[in-house]
This record gives structure tokens, sequence and C-alpha cells, in this order.
């Protein structure tokens, strides 16, 4: 299933709250958690890292995996968990409005 839009910043700062990762452990991690439900896009990833940076959610620095390659390893900032916090919840309530609607049976 593809992302709804809106969401990937959310669930990215939600996988860093666990643990410093790089781009292709938070793709598991993500589709590991949703039991093969979400598929992320590896330019969308990318792009979303970027802009968090940009916008101090995240820090990033080199790092070497465990498979011994370079890769940057994201973590998150005081402000990302702030931001992580506000937007969970808004994304919560909006989901549940939907649901609330959605499962309304016609008399």
């Amino acid at each position: 299933m593809a992302l709804l839009k809106g969401t990937l910043d959310v669930l990215v700062l939600k996988t860093l709250s666990w643990t410093p990762m790089h781009a292709f452990e938070i793709t598991t991690w993500l589709e590991e958690r949703s039991t093969g439900r979400l598929v992320v896009d590896d330019a969308a990833l990318l792009q979303a890292l970027h802009r968090m940076e940009e916008r101090k959610l995240i820090v990033a620095e080199w790092g070497v995996t465990k498979n011994g390659r370079r890769a940057r390893y994201y973590r998150l900032t005081t402000m990302g968990r702030a931001h992580l916090r506000a937007e969970s919840e808004r994304l919560v309530d909006h989901f549940d409005a939907l649901t609330t609607v959605l499962a309304i049976r016609k008399a």
C-alpha cells in the first residue's frame, strides 16, 4: 500500500524514536512493523530525510553498517521528538474521524 500524503515524515520520526538508523534500516523497520502493508519509495524517503534535516527535526552523521559499508545514520532531535508528538496526535485524530464516518451504517 502506498503511503498517504503527509504521513512519511511522521512515520520516519516514529522509526527514529527507537534508535538512530540509516535509510535502508528505516525502510525495513517500517515494512516489517506494518507486516508488509506499507511500501516506502527510496526517492521519497531520501527527500523526506533531507527535508527533515533542513528543518532540524533530525541530524545525520556518517557511520558503518553491520556489513561494513559507510552510511548516513539519522537520529531524532529534541525538536523532532516534539514534532512527532504533535503530528501523531493530529494524525490519530484525523484517522479516528475518518474511521467514524466510514463505519456509519445505513439505517
